[in-house]
């Protein structure tokens, strides 16, 4: 487009890549680094390749980690695992503070449709931490749709004959939630897994 400089829009563009960023938050961010002190925009350049570099995937569980190992693996026991799809959803489950075992990151669920098999995921290292290890629970927080749903499944059927504990996050409505907004599937499912008080 005629007015446009080349390699502002190059950075625009590069910006409406990330998850959520929009043309015109991206073209915000882009006009935050161009206008910013020089040394802003290295330091941005440098933690960008600095985390690109220096960040793997933890041997053992799947997580982020600066070495071998993540900070999680290497503190806390194998007795109880917490399985999940990503990383990220580490990151939220600690947030909480209120789960102290270690996990497993699948690194996506079983999903037909997208030609995603169990082989395709982190299961078979899953089983292997079990079978080997301490583990006297294993918490399924694969996310409440279909694919988290069969991929949950499909693990309990694979560890419920080593006579290991097999537990799925309750699911239902969330705190601060207005029943009247809350679809079907959720009141049951809240229904179903209520409590005793």
């Amino acid at each position: 487009m005629e007015g446009n400089i080349e390699s502002l829009e190059r950075l625009t563009n590069e910006f409406s890549k990330l998850p959520g960023v929009g043309k015109k938050t991206a073209g915000r961010y882009a006009y935050y680094i161009v206008t910013g002190p020089k040394e802003r925009a290295e330091a941005f350049a440098e933690a960008i390749l600095e985390a690109k570099n220096k960040v793997k995937f933890c041997t053992r569980c799947g997580n982020f980690a600066d070495g071998e190992l993540c900070n999680i693996c290497k503190t806390r026991d194998e007795s109880t695992i917490c399985v999940v799809k990503e990383p990220k959803d580490v990151m939220a489950i600690e947030k909480a503070h209120s789960y102290h075992g270690s996990y497993h990151v699948l690194h996506g669920t079983i999903n037909p449709l997208a030609n995603i098999a169990p082989k395709d995921i982190k299961i078979a290292e899953l089983l292997e931490r079990v079978v080997k290890g301490e583990t006297k629970e294993v918490i399924l927080a694969t996310s409440p749709d279909v694919e988290g749903e069969a991929t949950a499944m499909y693990i309990a059927s694979l560890i419920k004959p080593y006579n290991i504990k097999v537990t799925r996050i309750a699911q239902g409505l969330a705190a601060g939630t207005q029943l009247e907004y809350a679809d079907e599937v959720t009141i049951a499912r809240s229904l179903s897994d209520r409590r005793e008080i």
